[in-house]
């Protein structure tokens, strides 16, 4: 369940009424924490359901990651054919941006992928209802359908799995046409000349970046005083020194206040007198949670401040056989933490006793160039109270970044000064979103910036970034110029005389 409608909570008064057997699972919502979960319970032999009211594949599949990164690639291809020439390569005609076609392959690429996980389920044997699951008991779940079907489900237990949706702030509600949340810019059906990003966080950076490469003219505005504001420091201010070579206008501590829209687009006024043009706006400021009509106030299960489901380090609600997964769990809003948490939440519930290690979770973003991290920033690390060492090591020094012509970024390694363990590594490169799963494994197993260093890198390939920079926290990096020692200073001698 991707989407909420209230209208739906009096469906369940329907008269037609159907009763099945007792599943061991059922889980509610088809997205990355829900089918995967429903999956791994069935190869562990449990019989299990999944009520999910949209396709499958939740919002990341459908109008998340997969789309977006579709979407992304071509804007990338886009943007290495119009510096063809400096690699050799003279192209016949200019390249011109097809944005229906690309939105065609968008769709094909989706398709294809929620097709695969429909198979997935009918091989496992897992029993999919379509419709709006509702809990109505602690060990049932009613599903009601379009045409008003009502089916109940008996469960043992219960995995909450609904996800989130794009933020609506009242001040600027979205209407699908001037003012856009990212679920509408995957469905816009032109390309516009302008943008008005209000954001500057990862959907709203992801953004910026692509519409930067398909020739919309971006203008980016944050309340915070730097983009991506959760990433280390020194990622901030390399992608903000990329996206100027963008031509991305960047506005930062600064709030829009209000938004005026014309026949020919919007007029933004900001909090420092200043007024922004542009043909539309996209409103990137966070996502709420679906738990409306779920049946939380009926079984007293209890929620988060900013309305996520709370649970405790099993993924289990206060209501100890019903558990929640994924953004709605209000924990870490990832795709890839969702499939964590919804496979540990099985787990628990036939018997083991699991928990999730988020200290070891990584951060992706696909701008250009793109970002990895993982563990603490430097800031952080700081704050924590570890001396810290940095690492650097620049991706111009890399024989393949050269290459592939790309030689933006750099890879930051922060180590703990007495015990050498790696705290953090910052990645901004070319395969950032790859090159960051080393370092993941390391601080997972609490390596030392020593041990990760003297692992044996392939070559030319853009991890050897990772290693040289752990070889740099020692001043050990074979690849970098020698850095000058400052000069002694000079012992003045007195004379008596």
């Amino acid at each position: 369940m991707n989407e909420t409608n209230s209208s739906w909570g009096m469906r369940i008064m329907a008269k037609e009424r159907n009763n099945t057997g007792t599943y061991k699972i059922v889980a509610i919502g088809g997205g990355p924490g829900g089918y995967p979960a429903a999956i791994h319970a069935a190869i562990r032999g449990a019989k299990v359901a999944l009520v999910e009211m949209d396709k499958l594949g939740g919002v990341c599949l459908n109008r998340g990651c997969i789309p977006s990164k579709a979407l992304i690639n071509c804007a990338t291809v886009y943007d290495k054919m119009k510096t063809a020439s400096e690699i050799g390569i003279d192209l016949a005609v200019d390249a011109k941006v097809n944005w229906p076609a690309m939105l065609k392959r968008k769709d094909k690429v989706v398709s294809t992928v929620v097709g695969g996980v429909n198979s997935l389920m009918k091989s496992h044997g897992v029993d999919v209802y379509n419709g709006y699951g509702e809990i109505t008991g602690k060990n049932e779940v009613t599903v009601t359908d379009d045409d008003d079907k009502v089916t109940v489900l008996k469960a043992d237990s219960i995995i909450i799995a609904t996800g989130s949706r794009p933020m609506n702030l009242a001040a600027f509600p979205l209407d699908g046409q001037a003012i856009l949340s990212s679920d509408h810019l995957l469905e816009m059906q032109k390309l516009p000349e302008s943008m008005l990003i209000i954001g500057g966080g990862v959907i709203g950076c992801e953004w910026a970046s692509m519409l930067a490469m398909l020739d919309v003219k971006v203008t980016m505005v944050e309340l915070m005083d730097r983009l991506l504001p959760l990433e280390d420091k020194g990622t901030s201010e390399q992608i903000r020194r990329e996206f100027k070579k963008m031509k991305i206008d960047i506005r930062t501590g600064i709030k829009v206040e209000s938004i005026k829209s014309g026949p020919t687009g919007i007029s933004a006024k900001l909090s420092d007198g200043a007024t922004v043009e542009a043909t539309q706006a996209l409103l990137s400021v966070g996502r709420s949670f679906n738990v409306e009509d779920l049946g939380l106030e009926k079984l007293k299960i209890k929620q988060n401040k900013n309305g996520s489901i709370t649970v405790d380090k099993h993924m289990r609600t206060n209501v100890k056989n019903i558990y929640a997964v994924g953004d709605v769990a209000g924990v870490v809003l990832l795709a890839y933490t969702a499939t964590a948490e919804g496979i540990v939440a099985t787990d628990n519930i036939l018997g083991d006793k699991r928990t999730i290690d988020y200290k070891a979770v990584p951060s992706v973003i696909f701008t250009h160039p793109e970002i990895g991290s993982v563990g603490l920033t430097e800031d952080a690390a700081i704050e924590a109270g570890h001396k810290v060492t940095i690492g650097r090591y620049p991706m111009r020094a890399l024989g393949k970044a050269h290459a592939e012509n790309e030689i933006a970024g750099e890879c930051k390694v922060i180590g703990d000064s007495k015990t050498d363990k790696i705290l953090g590594v910052h990645v901004v490169g070319p395969h950032a979103a790859d090159v960051i799963h080393t370092a993941v494994l390391a601080v997972q197993r609490g390596l030392t910036v020593t041990e990760l260093g003297n692992m044996i890198f392939a070559h030319p390939v853009i991890s050897e970034a990772l290693m040289e920079a752990c070889h740099d926290v020692h001043g050990m990096s074979i690849h970098l110029a020698a850095k000058r020692k400052p000069a002694p200073k000079s012992k003045s001698k007195s004379t008596n005389k």
